[in-house]
């Protein structure tokens, strides 16, 4: 993303809505970056390239929640 990190957007996001259910994807899927995105906010982190089903899952999750 050009003008922020994936961080400071999930930052931002729950600024403006608390109750947003974030799931990050990226392709940096290093411990660090997880924690730090899950300690956020994000509801959870899918590393790219993904397997759909692992996708869906996590989106099957965030809707039932």
């Amino acid at each position: 993303m050009p003008d922020m990190d994936g961080v400071t957007a999930v930052k931002r996001i729950l600024e403006m809505d608390p109750k947003a259910k974030i799931i990050m994807c990226s392709a940096m899927g290093q411990t660090g970056m997880v924690m730090e995105a899950l300690k956020a906010g994000a509801k959870d982190f899918v590393v790219k390239p993904f397997q759909i089903e692992r996708l869906l899952q996590s989106i099957d999750k965030q809707l039932s929640s």
